[in-house]
């Protein structure tokens, strides 16, 4: 173990999945798939927001920065992730450990107000679509999407402060993939009650803060479409909510599951496979539920296709 300045800790080690060590390079080839998934499909579904005039509305200038919040925060931990599959040294310095920490957590909380901010627009276009364009504004949805990156900069801010203020001098193995607060703060012989007051306090509040803004705007939504006569015009109003729907209960099932849950001698490996599921698979997931499940995406992506093929001289 390395030491700085007195009992200080330079370097941490990831320990990541270490009781797979047979199924590593399966692991690399599957995790490499993807993330590169996640970076085509998300990088894709920007360009078509910013390509395609249709496509210029609140709710897909929401989705575009859910796209960009989703590559940032996959690209946090995946590469390093996937560097340790295949090296014997799996150490991270202080500083990056601190910097991927950071970064992880900024673009993992502005995840959950993006999120929200999403089901408003679905509320206020259900429910006041008269008033839909005075409501979201240009004006409105700026300041909604900079409150998002806002509250993820100050909770990301306090979490890695009081992280890394602590002493290391238990261990420098971190028993997860990535510096994740729990395994991080885990390794201190400082006291940690005040560490561990805020993962409750500040992700219980951003939790629950942005899932009753979700659930609020879904009973509004659901209240409105079962006073519409027509049963179509109530499947068509429901499938605009489909896709976010859908993503909101992956998203918020999982980062529940993983901060949540009562300590338990599981909940480290739980918290692991968790992480995978919300860290690396949700943003790889997020482009495919917005372009299955919605009909302007999937059109716009017929059209650039035709486009494509007919500058294709081989066609």
């Amino acid at each position: 173990m390395k030491y700085g300045n007195g009992s200080e800790v330079t370097e941490f080690y990831l320990l990541g999945f270490d009781g797979q060590q047979e199924f590593q390079a399966g692991l690399f080839a599957v995790f490499l798939m993807i993330y590169v998934a996640s970076m085509v499909g998300n990088t894709g579904m920007i360009l078509l927001i910013n390509t395609d005039s249709r496509l210029q509305t609140p709710m897909y200038f929401f989705l575009q920065h859910l796209a960009f919040v989703d590559i940032c925060y996959t690209s946090a931990i995946t590469p390093k992730m996937l560097q340790n599959f295949i090296m014997e040294n799996k150490s991270i310095s202080y500083r990056g450990c601190l910097l991927q920490l950071l970064v992880y957590a900024t673009f993992a909380t502005t995840d959950c107000y993006l999120l929200a901010a999403m089901a408003v627009d679905r509320y206020v276009a259900i429910c006041k679509p008269l008033h839909y364009p005075v409501i979201m504004s240009q004006t409105v949805c700026i300041l909604l999407v900079a409150g998002s990156y806002l509250m993820g900069s100050i909770n990301a801010s306090v979490h890695t402060g009081f992280t890394f203020s602590l002493s290391f001098c238990k261990s420098n193995n971190i028993n997860h993939f990535f510096c994740d607060i729990p395994p991080v703060v885990s390794l201190s012989c400082s006291n940690t009650d005040i560490n561990f007051m805020l993962i409750l306090v500040f992700v219980g509040f951003n939790l629950t803060f942005t899932v009753l803004v979700v659930i609020f705007s879904y009973i509004f939504i659901l209240a409105a479409i079962l006073k519409m006569s027509s049963a179509a015009g109530r499947r068509k109003t429901f499938s605009t909510c489909a896709s976010h729907l859908t993503a909101v209960t992956i998203f918020y099932g999982t980062l529940s599951y993983m901060y949540l849950q009562p300590p338990s001698e599981r909940s480290q490996e739980n918290m692991k496979v968790a992480s995978v599921f919300y860290g690396i698979i949700i943003p790889m997931l997020n482009p495919l539920i917005y372009s299955l499940r919605n009909k302007e995406v999937k059109e716009a992506i017929k059209i650039i296709g035709k486009k494509f093929f007919r500058l294709d001289p081989n066609c």
